[in-house]
C-alpha cells in the first residue's frame, strides 16, 4: 500500500455538491477502517466541479447505479436528525485513490473523461492559459506525452489564434486525444507524490507540493457558474 494509506479519513474543504458513483457495495466495503461500514451499502464516487473522492452513505433500501451522476445535500447538524436528513444520501469520509476500488478505479477513467468533455470550454482554455512554471518547466509539459517540441508547437499555434475545441488542438499541434492526456494527468495528481499540482488538492503526505488550483482560474477565466 502507499504511504497514503494511513492518511485515509482526512477532509479537507469539500467543495463539490454533485458526484458520479465510481462503485456501490450493497453489502458494505469489507477494507473500510469503520467497522459499521463494513456492513452497511457504501458507494465510491467523484466530485464533478473539483474531482473530490469520497464515500457516499446512501438511504437504506435505495438502488445505486453505477456512473450515476447525483446531488448531495449538505446536511447541517440541526437537521441531521429529521425524517428528510434520515432518507438523504449523506457524504462519508474524503478517500485517497489508494482507497478506491478496482471498480473505482476503472471507472473513475471514465467519469473523468465524461466530466472533461462536459466542459470541454474550460478545458481546452487549459492549453490556451497554461504558463511556465519556472525557466526550465510549463505547465504543459506536465502532462503525459508534451515534450518540448509538443510544447513549442502548442505556443506557436495559441499566439495565431486560440484554440477552441479539442479537435482544434489535435489538428493544429498534432496531439492524439487531448481529454485522454487530462484524465491521465489528474489521475497522476490524485495518486499523490507529484511536486506541482494542476488540477487536484494534493493530498496530505504531500504538503510541500505546489497546487496551481487551475480549475478555480478556468472557471473563472470562462466564466462558469454551473453548480457541477
Amino acid at each position: 500500500m502507499s504511504q497514503y494509506r494511513r492518511f485515509r479519513g482526512f477532509r479537507s474543504r469539500v467543495r463539490d455538491l454533485y458526484y458520479i458513483i465510481l462503485d456501490y457495495m450493497p453489502n458494505g466495503n469489507p477494507f473500510d477502517r469503520h467497522l459499521h461500514h463494513r456492513s452497511m451499502p457504501i458507494s465510491q464516487a467523484v466530485g464533478t466541479k473539483y474531482f473530490t473522492l469520497v464515500e457516499i452513505l446512501p438511504p437504506l433500501n435505495t438502488q445505486v447505479k453505477l456512473m450515476e451522476r447525483m446531488y448531495i445535500e449538505p446536511i447541517y447538524e440541526k437537521t441531521s436528525g429529521t425524517q428528510e436528513a434520515q432518507q438523504a444520501y449523506k457524504l462519508g469520509e474524503q478517500l485517497l485513490w489508494q482507497d478506491l476500488t478496482p471498480i473505482a478505479r476503472d471507472n473513475l477513467n471514465k467519469a473523468l473523461r465524461e466530466i472533461i468533455l462536459e466542459k470541454e470550454k474550460v478545458f481546452v482554455e487549459f492549453f490556451n492559459q497554461a504558463s511556465p512554471i519556472n525557466i526550465r518547466l510549463h505547465m504543459l509539459e506536465l502532462l503525459p506525452g508534451i515534450g518540448k517540441k509538443s510544447l513549442e508547437a502548442i505556443l506557436s499555434e495559441r499566439r495565431k489564434r486560440k484554440f477552441q475545441s479539442f479537435k482544434d488542438v489535435e489538428e493544429r499541434v498534432r496531439i492524439q486525444d487531448p481529454v485522454k492526456i487530462l484524465v491521465e494527468r489528474i489521475i497522476a495528481e490524485m495518486m499523490g507524490g507529484e511536486k506541482y499540482y494542476l488540477f487536484v488538492e494534493p493530498p496530505p503526505g504531500d504538503s510541500g507540493a505546489r497546487f496551481f488550483k487551475m480549475l478555480d482560474y478556468l472557471y473563472a477565466y470562462v466564466n462558469y457558474r454551473e453548480l457541477w
